[in-house]
């Protein structure tokens, strides 16, 4: 009687529901022990176990070793429970059964299925064939379903992801739900607030390596918590690293918004990973609490589209990176350091230049530069408190009724132009078979109507949203004032207060700047609204 060395070969699916005993991995163990008990001619050499792995694909860590000990002669025969546990998917499945057992001399055992190779007659082709074919289908059918769950709980603004965000942690009560982890979300908002300090990614990654704080993939290691397999990682050490923070730092989750749905497969056998485009993500906000208030996410995105540049050493973005245009090219502004018989000059100027086409280039002394717009800035604080304190005594009805008035005439003037454009438009075809135009003025025109009639209904539409929410949001009309306040007590320039209360400064000489402030359009909405009342009264 022939003598075979046998490997067990465990799998349980991530789809499969672990509640259910009749497939859990102790129980596939027993019953393939209780199989080779029964059959002295099979000594169990090993078991393979892949816990939580489909059975569509046949990359499984655990049955690549077995394959390994099947190559190198370790083992002449292969145990399952069912035929499901070594794939659903029936042509590979098939392919594994006809082709690369058989050509190893390997046995193969199907225990519930009655399938043994050894054995002619339950070996039987046909069976085995049907078998693949219903594991397959199954398998689809799993699939779809699957999809059709998962998307309508995405669009619930349920969370169905496998690993939260840092910062985040599944509700016990709710898997489908967020909560704040605050020993992560405290990580989380430190980042964002040295960020708007000016602190540059590297800088602020190598703080929290110093001060020993671990990062996301060692955090939830730690913790035995879900974490990607892949990609994760910054590094062997799972150290912060500059990556990471710019990713925390981009994260809308942190806002409160949940974003799911950005990736998907073609189907339940291929795997490849699909990019979906933005538009198709489904998007819930409100869907958890926030760690990050949206003005300072926001505020951080703009601070990252600036040209940040840092010092040498990384440590900290300048003071006035990416604010500071020449008025006379509209290139930014550039910091030098000079040093004349050992002393350090710092100055800014425009890096066009004369020869590059820059008609009027200037110098600014850092120094000056910072005392003028800090005396600007402190100014303009002061007339914002002072206004807003004036607008409190207004009634809202009375502010409401001005705004709602003031976006209905800009709507109406807006359709005036819209109907001009369109009729303009609708007149050229006419002009051109008439002989007026020719083939060039009649598309260029076209193409200049076409234009004004886009802009004019995106103008419209834009106008009646903020009319719409200036009628419902009446408490919170003075809002973007607080950022001004917050700066009510300053007494010295920083990178914070530079982007959060700043636009951009024109540099139109060395005397002279230009320095439009945030919120510009509100501030002169909230001063003309005054004037309108003092003239009522």
């Amino acid at each position: 009687m022939a003598k075979y060395d046998a490997t067990a070969y465990l799998r349980l699916s991530y789809t499969a529901d672990q509640s259910e005993e009749s497939d859990s991995i102790t129980n596939q163990k027993k019953l393939v022990e209780d199989f080779v008990a029964a059959h002295p001619d099979i000594t169990l050499v090993n078991e393979r176990v892949d816990d939580g792995y489909s059975g569509v694909l046949f990359d499984r860590p655990a049955f690549q070793e077995m394959m390994q000990d099947i190559t190198q002669g370790t083992i002449n025969c292969v145990i399952v429970k069912d035929l499901s546990r070594l794939g659903r998917e029936y042509i590979e499945t098939g392919r594994y059964l006809r082709q690369i057992f058989p050509a190893y001399g390997v046995r193969f055992i199907a225990i519930n299925d009655g399938i043994d190779t050894a054995n002619e007659h339950n070996g039987d082709d046909l069976n085995i064939s049907l078998k693949n074919l219903l594991n397959d289908t199954y398998c689809r059918d799993i699939s779809v379903k699957t999809r059709s769950a998962l998307l309508s709980k995405r669009k619930n603004g349920e969370y169905v992801g496998a690993c939260p965000v840092y910062g985040y942690r599944k509700d016990q009560e709710n898997k489908n739900q967020l909560v704040i982890d605050e020993d992560t979300a405290r990580v989380v908002r430190d980042i964002f607030r040295r960020r708007i300090d000016g602190a540059s990614a590297k800088r602020i990654a190598d703080e929290l390596n110093r001060l020993g704080i671990p990062s996301p993939l060692a955090y939830k290691i730690s913790r035995g918590l879900p974490h990607p397999k892949k990609g994760y990682a910054d590094s062997q050490k799972a150290q912060w690293s500059a990556h990471t923070v710019l990713r925390i730092l981009q994260d809308e989750t942190y806002t409160g918004v949940l974003l799911q749905g950005k990736q998907s497969t073609h189907n339940h056998k291929i795997k490849d990973i699909i990019e979906k485009p933005a538009e198709e993500w489904i998007r819930t906000e409100n869907a958890h609490a926030p760690i990050i208030r949206k003005q300072d996410f926001e505020l951080v995105q703009k601070i990252m589209g600036l040209d940040t540049r840092t010092a040498p050493d990384g440590d900290a973005v300048y003071l006035f990176s990416g604010i500071l245009i020449c008025r006379s090219c509209g290139g930014r502004m550039t910091r030098k350091t000079n040093t004349v018989k050992g002393k350090k000059y710092i100055y800014y100027h425009c890096p066009t230049g004369k020869k590059h086409g820059c008609e009027h280039p200037t110098m600014l002394r850092e120094d000056e530069l910072t005392a003028c717009v800090l005396e600007s800035l402190q100014a303009h604080i002061r007339n914002v408190v002072s206004l807003e304190k004036l607008l409190d005594s207004i009634s809202e009805e009375q502010i409401n009724q001005e705004l709602i008035a003031g976006f209905k005439s800009q709507i109406a003037e807006n359709e005036v132009q819209l109907e001009k454009a369109m009729q303009f438009k609708a007149a050229l075809y006419e002009n051109f078979v008439s002989g007026f135009l020719d083939k060039k003025e009649y598309r260029d025109l076209k193409n200049q109507y076409t234009t004004q009639i886009e802009q004019r209904r995106e103008a419209i539409e834009s106008l009646r949203k903020e009319m719409e929410q200036a009628s419902a949001n009446t408490n919170d009309r003075l809002r973007w004032t607080q950022h001004f306040k917050e700066f009510s007590t300053m007494t010295s320039l920083d990178r914070r207060a530079v982007i959060t209360l700043i636009q951009c400064i024109h540099v139109e000489g060395k005397n002279n700047l230009k320095i439009t402030f945030r919120y510009q359009l509100e501030y002169q909405q909230a001063k003309a609204r005054l004037e309108t009342t003092k003239e009522a009264v």
